[in-house]
């Protein structure tokens, strides 16, 4: 089992539509990547590791896949239609983190 993590990174200037990317952008990657994959789960940062302070990102998106190349046959073909829809939700260019679970 693999993992894509899609961190958007938080900053004053950052502009993000969360209803857009859960009503729009989410079933978007669902409908395009279809059974390849097994799960979503979208976090929306609410603090820092201090009390008090902005978290670290803004929001994270765990993308859940049997393997690598189960992903990219299923990305691959429909990258320039999911990365072209960025721009209607955020200003902020994601950073991608491919992560092998392991479960303790």
């Amino acid at each position: 089992m693999i993992t894509v993590n899609v961190l958007y990174k938080n900053s004053d200037s950052i502009k993000f539509n969360m209803n857009y990317y859960l009503d729009t952008h989410i079933p978007l990657i669902r409908k395009l990547l279809g059974g390849a994959l097994k799960d979503v789960l979208v976090q929306q940062g609410s603090g820092g590791a201090a009390p008090g302070t902005p978290p670290e990102y803004a929001v994270i998106t765990v993308l859940r896949f049997e393997s690598m190349p189960a992903f990219q046959a299923a990305f691959l073909p429909h990258a320039p239609a999911i990365t072209a829809d960025i721009a209607n939700f955020t200003n902020v260019e994601p950073t991608i983190q491919f992560s092998d679970v392991r479960l303790g």
